[in-house]
C-alpha cells in the first residue's frame, strides 16, 4: 500500500486569465482536469491512499473529487486555513505521515515509473528522493528555476538557480515535482509555519549532509507543470502534436 499527499492548495494567481474562477487543479488540460489525470495515475501506479490539501476554492475540489472511490483509490483532505508550503502541508499531516511517503505537485501532469523512483529511494537508503527531467532529453513545458546537481550515485549536491552555462556544464536536471520522503524528515519542517522543500527542507538537508538522492525519470517520461498561460499553451502543443499520451 503506498501513499501520496497531493499538493492542491495554491491560489493559481499566474494561470488565472486560463482558469478563471477554477482552483488550478480543476482546470481542463486534454478533456479532464488535471487532477483527475494524477488521481488516474496514481492509482495506477499503486498508490491506494491519498491525502489532498486544501485552501482556494477547497469545496470545488472536494465535491468534485469525493472520497476517490471513481478514481481507485481512498481520499482525504487537509484544509488549510493559511497556506503551509510544500513541505508544510507534508507536516500538517502530522501522525498521517508516520511512514513513506509520495508528495505530489498538483499543478502539473507527468509519466514516470513510481516504481523505479522507489527502488532508487530503497538501494540509496534516502531520507528522501527528488524525481528529475532532463531539459533536452524530456517533454517538458519550461518549468522555471534552477536545475539540480548530483553525483554519479545519485545524491544530490546542489541547486543551481538559471539556465546552464554556455559551454553546457553538464545534463539541464530539473526539479519534476515528485519526491519520495521518510518520516524522519519532520524534523526539519516547523508545525503551523509556511514551510518550502526547494528554499528550506532540501537546503538543510544538504547542510547536514542528510541522505538526498535524486532519480532521473525514464527516456519516455515528461514533466508538464501547466502553471503560467505560456507553460499551458505549451502543454497543449505537445499534446496535440502527440509526443506525450495519457495511458
Amino acid at each position: 500500500m503506498y501513499k501520496a499527499l497531493v499538493l492542491a492548495a495554491g491560489m493559481g494567481s499566474r494561470i488565472r486569465p486560463v482558469a478563471g474562477d477554477l482552483p488550478k487543479p480543476l482546470v481542463p488540460f486534454g478533456g479532464e482536469p488535471i487532477l483527475a489525470h494524477n488521481l488516474r495515475w496514481l492509482a495506477s501506479s499503486g498508490v491506494t491512499d491519498v491525502w489532498i490539501n486544501l485552501h482556494f476554492q477547497a469545496e470545488m475540489i472536494s465535491s468534485l473529487v469525493g472520497d476517490g472511490a471513481g478514481s481507485g483509490l481512498h481520499v482525504r483532505y487537509i484544509f488549510e486555513p493559511e497556506l503551509l508550503g510544500t513541505a508544510g502541508a507534508l507536516g500538517n499531516l502530522g501522525d498521517i505521515f508516520n511512514d513513506r511517503m509520495f508528495v505530489i505537485y498538483g499543478d502539473s501532469i507527468l509519466r514516470m515509473d513510481l516504481g523505479a523512483l522507489l527502488e532508487k529511494h530503497a538501494d540509496t537508503d534516502a531520507d528522501v528522493t527528488i524525481s528529475l527531467f532532463d531539459r533536452d532529453a524530456h517533454a517538458h513545458t519550461g518549468i522555471a528555476g534552477g536545475r539540480v546537481e548530483i553525483a554519479p550515485d545519485g545524491r544530490v549536491t546542489g541547486f543551481v538557480e538559471g539556465a546552464l552555462p554556455p559551454d553546457g556544464g553538464g545534463r539541464d536536471l530539473v526539479n519534476a515535482g515528485v519526491y519520495v520522503c521518510e518520516p524522519n524528515i519532520k524534523a526539519l519542517i516547523p508545525p503551523a509555519r509556511l514551510v518550502d522543500f526547494g528554499r528550506d527542507v532540501f537546503p538543510a538537508m544538504l547542510a547536514r549532509h542528510d541522505p538526498l538522492f535524486a532519480h532521473v525519470i525514464e527516456p519516455d517520461g515528461y514533466c508538464l507543470g501547466l502553471d503560467t498561460p505560456e507553460s499551458f499553451a505549451a502543454g497543449e502543443a505537445l499534446l496535440a502534436s502527440g509526443r506525450i499520451k495519457f495511458s
